[in-house]
């Protein structure tokens, strides 16, 4: 039997192929990388090469959700733009019910039900995106910052800094678990994304996109000025770096 052809059916090994195939698909996608500082968070993803004629400002893979929630996705653009309008109508929902903005918890925990229940009927497949939410908190009273993931499987989990997309998000990871400090300031979270997306990105800050997420001042995409200042700035360490160790081994 063809265990892949069925979304509801398990193989013997216990894999529900449909989705490690949707899994693959954000494998496939460009890369995101999420930071979370003391006051801040840091979304960046490599923007891959667009056509001479294309305007750029009609793909983005960073997108407001809601007043107070900020979204990266890595994978197929089309079930982004699916998932994405599904969550800001439930998040305009919750308002309406409510008279209140809804948690970047309840977004996440929302798209990860949407994401989840397409993975257990027939007739459908699962999306091809993973996404990372970024916005503040104010469960404990003070506002903090926060950021969750969710993937095609349908679990969400919160993290201090994850990479989702692309080939080489698992040694992002550990380059992103080397350098992570707690209470990061902004200038510090947005050096550290840019540093990790130079990893993947070969023409600096023309093929990236950085948003830094505050409280009240949302979402702030960064020029591509800005980017390529730091950009320069950590080419310019690594630069120092190595003339250093020339030196030493001399």
């Amino acid at each position: 039997m063809s265990y892949d052809r069925a979304i509801t059916v398990f193989s013997p090994d216990g894999h529900l192929f449909q989705v490690e195939y949707a899994m693959e698909a954000v494998r496939r996608g460009s890369t995101a990388v999420g930071v979370r500082g003391g006051k801040c968070v840091v979304l960046a993803v490599e923007r891959r090469a667009l056509a001479k004629l294309q305007d750029p400002r009609t793909i983005r893979k960073i997108v407001p959700v809601d007043e107070s929630s900020v979204l990266a996705f890595a994978g197929l653009t089309a079930d982004a733009r699916v998932l994405i309008n599904k969550t800001r109508s439930e998040a305009q929902s919750y308002r309406l019910t409510c008279e209140d903005a809804p948690s970047v918890e309840y977004l996440a925990r929302y798209m990860a039900r949407t994401q989840q229940k397409y993975t257990q009927r027939g007739g459908v497949r699962p999306f091809g995106i993973a996404t990372l939410v970024a916005g503040f908190s104010s469960d404990s009273g003070e506002p903090k910052p926060v950021l969750y993931q969710t993937d095609p499987a349908g679990t969400h989990s919160s993290w201090k800094a994850q990479v989702i997309g692309g080939r080489n998000a698992k040694s992002l990871r550990e380059f992103l678990e080397k350098n992570y400090e707690e209470e990061m300031d902004e200038a510090t979270c947005v050096r550290l994304s840019v540093q990790a997306l130079l990893e993947v990105v070969d023409s600096g800050a023309k093929n990236m996109e950085v948003c830094i997420v505050r409280e009240g001042d949302v979402m702030h995409m960064m020029e591509e000025a800005e980017v390529d200042v730091v950009v320069k700035g950590i080419e310019a360490t690594a630069e120092e770096g190595k003339s250093k160790a020339t030196a030493g081994d001399e």
